[in-house]
């Protein structure tokens, strides 16, 4: 019987974006090849049957994951990196790749990465996977040369599990680069005592001896290490040196060859071989050797060992015995750099804004004003550089300082600009009202204005400031656009036309303007005809961003997912330094879509441009609860409460999320600042009554509450929130009275849901007559019809949840959630056209692990064992902590005799407890595989 979990889980999670398409089988075969020889060592091969499968099917997970495993165990480090990024694109969970990607980015000198990208925080992660990301830190720490970070977050992993022996080993190399021998050694007897037949335990023990000159000790357990594991690479380069060192070639030379069979792409064995060839006289053979380093070496890119000396002397020594000095210099100089961020010189040339070097310019004004501070015009190319490179907390106090001693029309506007900028909205509302009254032929303050209204929701506003500018401005289409766009926000679609229209009239190439008739396409579902004007938008300019994200705004419409990012993604790429607009509407695609990694991934875009700005710092706390990391999603939002000075609304929404990231203290705060601008500000008020709930304040909550229903009689949401009151103290009868008297006053889905809810714990059968007497008057109430064929689902009233699905499916065939969980039903069922039903919500939501992994488990019942392992495992990739989904994998394997990993899958599941639907049949089958 399919778990009916995932009827609720399909309820809350979006899918996301990248289209998996039905493969060829020969995929899957190259993939499980692969698989077995990545197991046997076979990288070569294993990378091989890895790219044939990609040329398949480009969008299987486990082949991208696979792939950054062995192209990093094959040491190309930069491709591993790609690997595990498009894995992640497309879907795979990122505690599956964290580990290896930060190995990925060490490898190639890019420690500071690991340090500061949110890819790599702990936020989410498992505590396993939380432990070794902190030790891949303190030994980027290290590499940076910052030795208390490192320790530090060695013991942060040892808080985690301190009997690990990894958390002790890891201070080893930390302590020796410190020249902390003593302590060096402590931490290596503690990790020796933990394992004691750990060969790596013993080679880092054997390095304490070998840097203090103690050759004989460190022999010893280069030995004991080498007896534990005769391909350790590490032992084998230190006992060959060691070996060269004392003067015993034969000795050496077997370790080297050793060391070459076991990882032929490390440089540093056919180096060592090249010193043996030399002092046996054989030139060619050394010269040959050397050519292998440099073959090796000069591919990488020199910031690759940027913390890897051995490797930079390796290149530099190799280059200058082969003669070749101009290749040696590159890495000679390198280890002559004592700090890896601060280059010995940097050569600086005169820069203009012409010239687009932007940094010179702002050097160039600010040397200029401190003997000439009063120059207007001055003042403003300084501030408009700042503002051009986001920086528009500076910019805006350039012109609040230079407004002091002379109100210039000009400097108002670019102050309001700024404050536009940092998302300050409100404050650059009365900066550009004052500018526009002032100086009427102020232009871009007149149209940053009308802009504004619009964001705030003051359509009617904006109509009149853009009638103005349209009577003062007569022949220029960009104001006749404008005044388009907010008579279509005003609701008036034909007037908006019209003067959409008229802009063209006036410049026939006016490309915003057919964007903008496009979107009235759109709004009125003329989708053909609003691809058309797109694409014929695009055809003259292939950067046009807003052609290009209301393409994608289609696109999704469509179920085109993997195109509607596509188009994103590079309108964000071709934005400007000023433009959020793409980037924020990325992360908004990636949330809506359920892939909260890509949305963190994307807020890189928006960050650098501007950090302070409302928008983005409330689109960071949104990424950050959704990855789970609400201590950093409160850090952006105590940051946007500051600046929203006293804007209800927005602090309103603050505090929505602020109660999202669990800080109660928080919202009140916003919500006090609400409510002293805005007292009658109903959704504050009611906002707040939550916040006092929760807080158990309840009394208050309750006089607010009241007080509502007073002042505001003919609102539900005072007799709502009393309803709230009356089920947190388990007034069962008292919150259905509230709820159905607010229910009476406004009469909606989601008043009636509130009612339906509580009975459904009480009576479930009276729930169900409730809302479908509700049903009869309003047929077309998806969310309440959705609400009873759930509630028909967990009650195992199958043929009625079936027949409810069918009737949502009906009326919306697009549902992919719905068709989900129809495809489930049918499962139960023992339905076979429970797979067509799940194709079709996988073609709706390519991306979404439960519908991926009910289409697996109706491929399994359907014999269809391939396909069925291949969506299995892309399910698994994409939600690791889904117990069903590994049963479901477990089971699959079981089947095709894959005892080993089945286990791993069963073990997995029932890891975190028997609370699942399939943790019986889990145990079951985990038992047969014993």
């Amino acid at each position: 019987m399919l778990p009916r979990a995932w009827l609720a889980a399909s309820l809350l999670v979006f899918a996301v974006t990248p289209s998996l398409a039905a493969s060829d089988a020969k995929a899957a075969k190259f993939y499980e090849d692969a698989l077995t020889r990545y197991e046997k060592k076979d990288i070569a091969g294993a990378i091989v049957q890895l790219k044939n499968a990609l040329q398949i099917d480009s969008s299987m997970l486990s082949v991208h994951v696979l792939l950054g495993k062995a192209l990093l165990a094959d040491g190309d480090a930069g491709a591993a990196e790609v690997a595990f990024t498009e894995a992640l694109r497309l879907g795979v969970n990122r505690a599956e790749v964290v580990v290896p990607l930060a190995r990925s980015i060490i490898a190639q000198g890019k420690q500071q990465q690991l340090i500061d990208q949110q890819r790599f925080g702990l936020g989410a992660l498992p505590p396993g996977t939380q432990l070794s990301v902190l030790l891949l830190r303190a030994a980027a720490y290290a590499d940076l040369g910052d030795t208390r970070s490192a320790l530090k977050a060695i013991d942060d992993a040892r808080a985690l599990n301190p009997s690990s022996a990894d958390a002790w080993l890891a201070e080893v190399p930390v302590r020796i680069r410190a020249r902390q021998f003593r302590e060096a050694q402590a931490a290596a007897d503690k990790a020796l005592s933990l394992e004691p037949q750990s060969a790596e335990v013993l080679y880092q023990r054997g390095t304490i001896a070998h840097v203090q000159g103690d050759q004989a000790r460190a022999m010893a357990d280069y030995n004991k290490a080498l007896d534990l594991s005769p391909t350790h690479i590490e032992a084998l380069i230190a006992r060959a040196g060691l070996w060269i060192d004392q003067g015993k070639a034969a000795e050496a030379r077997r370790d080297v060859e050793a060391a070459l069979r076991s990882s032929p792409r490390d440089p540093r064995g056919a180096y060592l071989k090249s010193l043996l060839d030399e002092r046996e006289g054989n030139a060619a053979a050394a010269r040959e050797a050397l050519g292998r380093v440099t073959a090796l070496l000069d591919p990488v890119p020199l910031e690759h060992f940027r913390y890897r000396p051995q490797a930079l002397m390796l290149g530099g020594l190799a280059h200058y015995a082969l003669n070749e000095r101009e290749k040696a210099k590159p890495y000679l100089e390198a280890v002559q750099r004592q700090q890896p961020n601060g280059p010995v010189s940097k050569l600086l040339a005169q820069i203009y804004l012409g010239e687009n070097n932007i940094d010179r310019a702002i050097e160039s004004l600010d040397a200029y004003l401190k003997g000439r501070p009063d120059d207007a015009q001055a003042v403003l190319l300084l501030a408009s550089a700042h503002f051009s490179q986001g920086r528009h907390t500076r910019a805006a106090q350039l012109m609040q300082d230079a407004l002091k001693t002379q109100d210039v029309p000009a400097m108002r506007t670019m102050l309001g600009l700024s404050l536009v900028g940092s998302g300050k909205f409100a404050d650059a509302a009365k900066e550009l009202e004052a500018a526009f009254a002032k100086d009427p032929g102020q232009l871009q303050a007149g149209m940053a204005l009308t802009s504004l209204y619009m964001q705030s929701s003051q359509a009617a506003k904006a109509v009149v400031i853009a009638r103005q500018l349209a009577q003062k401005n007569p022949g220029n289409a960009g104001v006749q656009n404008l005044l388009g766009t907010a008579l279509a926000r005003n609701g008036d679609a034909a007037a908006a036309k019209t003067a959409f229209e008229a802009a063209l009239k006036l410049d026939a190439a006016f490309l915003p303007a057919q964007v903008n008739l496009a979107r009235l396409d759109f709004r009125a579902g003329a989708l053909d005809a609003a691809v058309g004007r797109l694409n014929k938008v695009l055809t003259v300019d292939g950067k046009n961003i807003d052609a290009l994200m209301e393409l994608a705004a289609l696109q999704e419409r469509r179920g085109q997912a993997a195109d509607a990012q596509r188009s994103l993604e590079k309108a964000a790429d071709v934005s400007g330094q000023n433009e959020l607009s793409p980037a924020l509407a990325l992360i908004d695609f990636h949330l809506r879509n359920g892939h909260p990694e890509l949305a963190r991934e994307a807020t890189g875009r928006v960050t650098s441009k501007a950090p302070d700005a409302m928008l983005v710092l409330l689109a960071l706390a949104r990424v950050n609860l959704a990855n789970g990391d609400q201590e950093a999603a409160r850090t952006a939002l105590t940051r946007a409460a500051r600046l929203a000075n006293y804007d209800a609304p927005v602090l309103l929404q603050i505090a929505s999320l602020q109660m999202a990231a669990g800080s109660l203290p928080g919202a009140a705060y916003s919500l006090d600042k609400a409510l002293s601008e805005r007292p009658d500000f109903l959704p504050a008020q009611a906002l707040m009554t939550e916040v006092e709930l929760r807080q158990g304040e309840v009394a208050k909550a309750e006089a607010r509450a009241r007080q509502m229903v007073a002042k505001f009689p003919k609102s539900g949401a005072g007799h709502a929130l009393l309803g709230d009151i009356a089920a947190s103290r388990g007034q069962t009868a008292a919150a259905i009275d509230a709820y159905r008297r607010a229910h009476q006053l406004e009469q909606s889905s989601e008043s009636l849901l509130r009612v339906f809810r509580v009975l459904a714990v009480s009576d479930p059968q009276a729930s169900i007559q409730w809302a479908e007497q509700w049903l009869k008057g309003h047929p077309r109430d998806k969310a309440v019809r959705r609400a009873v064929a759930d509630a028909q689902a967990r009650a195992g009233n199958l043929a009625a949840a079936r027949s409810a699905y069918e009737a949502i499916v009906k009326a919306d065939p697009d549902d992919a959630d719905v068709l989900n969980n129809l495809a489930n039903v049918m499962l139960m069922q023992q339905d076979p056209g429970a797979l067509k039903v799940a194709e079709q919500a996988l073609q709706k939501r390519p991306g979404a692990p439960q519908i991926i992994g009910t289409n697996g488990w109706a491929a399994f019942r359907a014999g269809q064992t391939d396909r069925a392992l291949q969506l299995l495992r892309d399910a698994r990739l994409r939600d690791p902590n889904n117990p069903d989904t590994r049963y479901f994998l477990g089971a699959v394997l079981a089947s095709m005799g894959r005892k080993a990993e089945a286990r791993d899958e069963l073990e997995g599941a029932l890891r975190g407890g028997r609370n699942f639907a399939s943790a019986k049949e889990a145990e079951k089958l985990l038992a047969t595989l014993k």
